[in-house]
């Protein structure tokens, strides 16, 4: 198979792979609707990263895993991949951020008409530094066993999943603050004026959104993560898959601060 055709696959795996809500009309309940969606993305793939141990010679920048580079085999993984994606045309959709987000080669394949709902000006800010730093020096560590298997590759497929869905439910704070400036204008502008971050974040919080948002992933680790018995729909006893406290900490303590932190910079170059 030549590479053209791999990318055609790749490029209709991602568009049933990402969601579809790009095309729909938006507003406050459809984001939260995808974002709904989005959590259990989240949840499956820490399920299939906790299969794995720490391996960490995968993520040594000294392990001369990849010949004649300086760099962990881990950041190789991702920025090939993404260069591949790209081609296959996934980061002309406005839900995905990349990692590395220079010298992207172009897409091959046909565009896609996708909503212009994101501001030029502020459409690029992207957070994934932060996101890959909490992902490997703080969530990480709070639910991979320590060890080594070898398993690197797969390792790195799972890790990459988790980045990807952690950055495009994080980055879709872009979406809620086009969506909120749009229904309180006057307000936004004042504060994105005076460049008030505090009273902007005020604004944006809603704090019994937020419990119910960390209450449901938490529910949802602890159903996604038990064993399917045929004697019982869950087998109800014995470990999860990840503890779903540790989901509910992802998100209490990274996932919704970091996306207000999206939308608040969003907002500042609203006006540019």
């Amino acid at each position: 198979m030549d590479l053209s055709m791999v990318l055609i696959l790749l490029y209709f795996s991602l568009g049933t792979a990402m969601d579809s809500s790009v095309n729909d009309v938006f507003t406050l309940d459809s984001i939260r609707d995808s974002l709904v969606r989005q959590e259990d993305s989240i949840v499956f793939a820490l399920i299939e990263r906790a299969k794995f141990p720490k391996n960490s010679p995968l993520y040594d920048q000294n392990s001369n895993l990849v010949p004649g580079s300086s760099g962990s085999l881990f950041l190789s993984l991702l920025q090939q991949t993404e260069a591949l994606q790209s081609k296959a045309g996934r980061y002309a959709n406005p839900e995905e951020n990349p990692f590395f987000p220079y010298g992207l080669p172009l897409p091959v394949v046909p565009a896609h008409n996708y909503s212009k709902i994101l501001y030029p000006a502020a459409a690029k800010v992207n957070l994934n530094k932060n996101i890959i730093d909490m992902y490997f020096n703080q969530l990480l560590p709070l639910f991979i066993a320590d060890g080594d298997d070898g398993n690197y590759a797969s390792t790195a497929s799972t890790d990459i999943n988790c980045l990807q869905a952690l950055s495009r439910r994080i980055h879709y704070g872009k979406f809620v603050a086009e969506i909120k400036y749009q229904e309180n204008k006057k307000e936004y502008d004042l504060l994105i004026q005076a460049k008030n971050k505090d009273a902007m974040m005020k604004l944006l919080t809603v704090e019994s959104v937020e419990e119910k948002v960390k209450k449901r992933v938490e529910k949802k680790a602890t159903v996604f993560g038990q064993d399917v018995t045929l004697a019982n729909s869950t087998s109800g006893t014995g470990k999860l898959k990840v503890d779903p406290s540790v989901v509910f900490r992802l998100y209490s303590d990274w996932v919704i601060p970091l996306t207000k932190d999206v939308e608040v910079e969003y907002l500042l170059r609203r006006l540019n």
